[in-house]
């Protein structure tokens, strides 16, 4: 049986390299173990992300009693943080140190502001709770810094990760290290909100401070692990610690001024906008209009991270075969209008089902347009990876806090007119008020396909031989 040892083995590994999810994104310089180790730090994003606008969202409302005013400004606090991606990743990109790195310290730095904000969120929600012993204003202004915190630590933290695996990865294998990273994310929201949900079952103040400071502590543990040796030292760059450098606004204009990059800007931030303004609306809308239990508009959610997993492995499979980013996002943004179209159909055929299939749609075309967008960033200023980056997540990051903010205003503006009857009988009842934000995000559908359009048109295919895999040099700069 000896002689079976080596050709067993060689099958295995050629069956793992062909099979396993994104083992073609590792090369010998950036083995998986290694590229899986440094996604950790999305796994500690995706905990917050999910701890605070959905776990958070529902025990703020229901079992600590707080106004859902003050729940709705709390959740949007994070992404106040969010527009000064770009310049964090200008700083980490032109940051010197005495030992050489330039993203270490930086998501250092996000890691321990998010475990401050952690490790002082349940005692300032338990304040706003019962503020009979301190004024409200000091018990507001807690919980606005514990969430501020939060939100600053995890922007800082992800964008100057993920310029720290695009300074790692090789050219050729950057969009499969993207989807990656989008996996990683999405399973570290998955798996923390399932871990939320029985910590809480039984709820209690003392569970409750129990649970999210054990999210800090796993937070920084996480994210050690994933910095772990990662970074080269580099001495050049810590014997050029006193050189001058040039000011954001001077980097800012000069990378603006690059082919198509506030185009791409602006279809970025349209389509998050139209992708995400149903976020906080369709799980209400399956159980109101469509009158679904809570466990059936809860598997909605899956139902979105499923569509989106779909996409993710898709696009690192055809973007390692030539296809433009840029068109691979309009595609996405093209399918998302049968997706929307179809949610807004099973209200008048009262079709479930065509109500699932819609939201399936939604968080596949969703995940083709974020990794599209997202690669396109990489190959915008090869010479400024954190500039570029960060200039895509503070677009995505405000264009969906926003999106949130509107999609549930608007709704409830309309419901509310609806209810007073200014509005006519053509708007009586739960669905109209809801078809109007579905409406107008594939409106807004349109509008991001018609700016990401002349992108894809201009993109040239490289012309690539068959032992050679798609790079980013290939994208237009």
């Amino acid at each position: 049986m000896r002689f079976l040892a080596p050709a067993s083995t060689k099958f295995l590994m050629q069956v793992g390299t062909k099979f396993l999810p994104f083992a073609d994104a590792a090369t010998p310089d950036l083995p998986l173990s290694r590229l899986l180790r440094l996604s950790l730090f999305q796994i500690s994003v995706g905990m917050a992300t999910a701890l605070l606008v959905g776990t958070l969202n529902r025990v703020m409302i229901v079992e600590l009693g707080v106004s859902a005013t003050i729940v709705s400004i709390m959740v949007a606090i994070p992404l106040l943080f969010a527009p000064f991606r770009a310049l964090i990743g200008f700083k980490s990109d032109r940051h010197r140190s005495a030992l050489g790195w330039r993203r270490v310290p930086y998501i250092w730095f996000g890691t321990m502001v998010q475990f401050a904000g952690l490790s002082i969120m349940p005692f300032a929600l338990l304040l706003l709770s019962d503020a009979a012993d301190v004024p409200v204003w000091f018990a507001t202004g807690a919980g606005a810094l514990a969430f501020l915190l939060v939100g600053a630590g995890l922007q800082v933290t992800q964008t100057a990760g993920l310029a720290l695996a695009t300074d790692l990865a090789p050219e050729e294998t950057r969009p499969r290290v993207v989807a990656l990273m989008y996996v990683t994310l999405l399973a570290g929201m998955m798996l923390s909100s399932i871990a939320f949900y029985f910590a809480l079952t039984d709820f209690s103040p003392t569970r409750l401070i129990q649970v999210i400071q054990s999210a800090a502590m796993v937070t920084i543990v996480l994210n050690i692990i994933a910095l772990w040796k990662q970074e080269p030292r580099d001495r050049a760059r810590a014997a050029a610690a006193a050189e001058p450098t040039i000011p954001f606004r001077e980097a800012w204009a000069t990378f603006t001024a690059t082919t198509h990059a506030k185009r791409f800007l602006l279809a970025v931030f349209l389509g998050t906008l139209a992708f995400n303004m149903q976020d906080i609306v369709l799980e209400p809308y399956g159980g109101e209009v469509l009158g679904l239990p809570v466990s059936a508009t809860t598997f909605l959610t899956a139902l979105l991270a499923a569509g989106a997993l779909g996409a993710f492995g898709l696009a690192a499979w055809t973007l390692t075969r030539g296809m433009d980013p840029y068109r691979l996002a309009a595609y996405g943004v093209a399918l998302g209008l049968p997706g929307f179209a179809m949610v807004l159909i099973a209200a008048p055929v009262e079709s479930p089902f065509l109500f699932r299939v819609g939201a399936f749609i939604i968080g596949f075309s969703g995940g083709l347009f974020s990794v599209g967008t997202l690669t396109a960033a990489m190959g915008l200023d090869s010479g400024r990876n954190g500039l570029a980056l960060g200039a895509w997540g503070a677009v995505q990051a405000t264009g969906a806090g926003l999106a949130m903010i509107i999609g549930g205003g608007l709704q409830e503006f309309i419901a509310a007119l609806s209810a007073r009857g200014v509005l006519g009988k053509a708007f009586e009842g739960a669905a109209p008020s809801y078809g109007v934000v579905y409406n107008l995000e594939i409106l807004l559908l349109l509008a991001a396909l018609i700016v990401i359009g002349p992108l894809a048109r201009h993109w040239r295919a490289p012309a690539l031989n068959s032992s050679r895999k798609f790079g980013l040099g290939e994208l237009p700069g």
